[in-house]
């Protein structure tokens, strides 16, 4: 069935004006479409035969001729006849085989009802009529549409609007009753005419909507992952997800659906495209204006978890606007794995404003700032000094860090053993409890220095046992510095022979070399020897004098005789 629509009409001229391409007579064209051979015209005929058997009955259509009629022509949904024989009916002649004629009853009823179209069309009618139909064949000039009434149409190629290809036959057109010719019988459409003026409406729509530059109400069409096309005043535009929310984008299907009202705001028109773009947000008052006056950075504010991914946490402050807590600032842990261990989707929680960008619209929020600080609390109960038990939380290139209450501290390679070249990793494994010494706390890094060789005796503590200041060693040059060298007592024991004790230049020392040095100091609360090569002349010189003034059996004569033999 054809519909009526009203919109612009085309008087005659400007029907006669249009450029309908090289089809100069398309009536003609169209009216030789209709006919695949001989014949096309239609007669009175009477069934005079109806064989099981075959697939086709014998009508009488005067002058002596006998015409064949497939049965499916004459059947209904349900496959039976609705014709006897007897029965007179109109039938189109086909063409002739064999000077008999091929007929065709539902071609008789399609140009029966042209015929009555043709009778009622009004070309005064200010109505406009509207095709829907699909084309179901081609010729040089154009394209023959046939609608659901049966009723054909001839649609020029300068006015199909189409790239010409075989793949047309079938498809669905809309267009536009723009000439009637009742003496060919044949009536012309237009795809073109309706499609530019859908542009002009559309033109239209656009520009008022954009005059204006004011929200309007419109319906949610269709919802796709990248947004929703939304219908205003007879035209779709897109809200693009990103055009959504002022919280970032989100996905619209979570948040509206199909038929619904929404309230939005043109933006942009892309004429090349005919690309409406609308926006929710723009068409509401800025959330983040109204926040200026209400936070600054170290407000506490409670917020809703609405998303939680590995690296931290979405949270919404109301009103459209989304703050980040990243997964460092949920606990003073530093070993979360992840935050749903700590959180859940729509969990109210208290955090700490630790950024708030208003160009950048960017809020950053904090957790553990509400917090006791692990470190103060550490400060507040143990001392330099003490003996702690911990847990070995992870092993390095460097050392170890063992967790104590709910603090970490470092135990440094060089703290692990008396022993050189020992590392943590060669002693401790992750979940290892150690119990280890606190040698420093440093307030303004929070870092904690621990011991473990600290609870041992030390080599050079044993060391200190058996020996005291103005004994004479002989030690072996290890190392060379600026300021003196380094030398190995014995196994695990170093000292150190300042430049001003060494009694000769650095470059007459090398690495190896024996020196005899005498003790000159030891620390073994600090692990510490310092020796002296110079002092070796004096402490032997105070020796032989102790040997001297010790020895009861000389005499004055002895010690002369002992004069005068050397």
């Amino acid at each position: 069935m054809s519909n009526k629509v009203n919109s612009k009409v085309l008087n005659k001229s400007e029907i006669e004006s249009m450029d309908l391409g090289d089809e100069d007579n398309f009536a003609a064209m169209f009216e030789e479409s209709l006919k695949s051979d001989k014949g096309g015209s239609i007669v009175k005929g009477t069934i005079v035969k109806i064989a099981d058997d075959e697939d086709s009955i014998l009508v009488d259509v005067g002058k002596k001729q006998e015409g064949l009629l497939y049965k499916s022509e004459i059947t209904d949904s349900e496959g039976n006849l609705i014709f006897n024989v007897g029965d007179s009916l109109e039938v189109a002649i086909n063409g002739y085989k064999n000077e008999r004629p091929y007929l065709s009853y539902k071609k008789a009823l399609k140009a029966k009802k042209q015929e009555e179209f043709l009778a009622s069309y009004d070309e005064n009618s200010e109505e406009d009529i509207i095709v829907n139909g699909v084309i179901i064949g081609k010729n040089k000039g154009g394209y023959i549409v046939e609608d659901e009434d049966n009723l054909e149409y001839f649609m020029p190629r300068s006015q199909a609007y189409l790239k010409d290809s075989n793949t047309l036959i079938g498809k669905k057109v809309k267009a536009k009753i723009i000439k009637v010719d009742k003496d060919s019988k044949s009536i012309v459409i237009s795809r073109k005419v309706l499609i530019e003026a859908e542009k002009e409406k559309r033109k239209e729509i656009v520009d008022e909507l954009l005059k204006k530059d004011e929200a309007i109400n419109g319906v949610v069409k269709k919802i796709t992952s990248y947004g929703m096309f939304v219908d205003v005043g007879g035209m779709d535009g897109l809200v693009h997800y990103s055009e959504i929310s002022y919280k970032g984008p989100v996905n619209p299907a979570k948040h509206y659906s199909e038929g619904e009202e929404v309230l939005v705001k043109p933006i942009s028109y892309d004429e090349t495209k005919r690309h409406l773009s609308l926006s929710i947000k723009a068409a509401q008052s800025d959330p983040w204006d109204e926040l200026k006056d209400q936070l600054e950075v170290g407000d506490a504010v409670k917020v809703e978890v609405s998303n939680i991914e590995p690296y931290g946490v979405f949270v919404d402050l109301g009103n459209d606007i989304e703050g980040f807590l990243h997964v460092s600032e949920i606990s003073w842990d530093k070993n979360i794995k992840h935050p749903k261990d700590y959180l859940e989707v729509g969990q109210d929680v208290d955090v700490d404003i630790v950024e708030l960008d208003f160009e950048k619209r960017k809020l950053r929020v904090s957790m553990k700032n509400l917090l006791p600080k692990p470190f103060d609390e550490f400060k507040s109960k143990h001392r330099v000094g003490e003996v702690v038990k911990g847990i070995v939380t992870t092993t390095t290139a460097f050392g170890a860090f063992i967790k104590i209450d709910s603090v970490e501290g470092l135990l440094h390679n060089e703290d692990i053993s008396w022993e050189r070249g020992v590392k943590c990793k060669d002693l401790l494994n992750v979940g290892d409890e150690v119990e280890v010494k606190i040698i420093k706390i440093d307030s303004e890094k929070e870092n904690i220095s621990l011991s473990k060789k600290e609870l041992e005796e030390s080599p050079i503590q044993r060391f200190a046992t058996n020996h005291s200041n103005g004994d004479l060693l002989t030690v072996k040059v290890r190392d060379k510095k600026e300021f003196g060298v380094f030398v190995e007592i014995e196994d695990g024991v170093d000292a150190l022979i300042r430049l001003e004790d060494l009694g000769k230049s650095p470059e007459e020392v090398n690495i190896g070399d024996e020196l005899e040095a005498a003790i000159v100091f030891i620390d073994s609360e600090k692990h510490r020897i310092r020796l002296s090569v110079k002092r070796v002349g004096r402490i032997k010189e105070q020796q032989a004098m102790n040997e001297f003034n010790n020895d009861d059996k000389n005499t004055l004569g002895d010690l002369i005789e002992s004069q005068l033999k050397r």
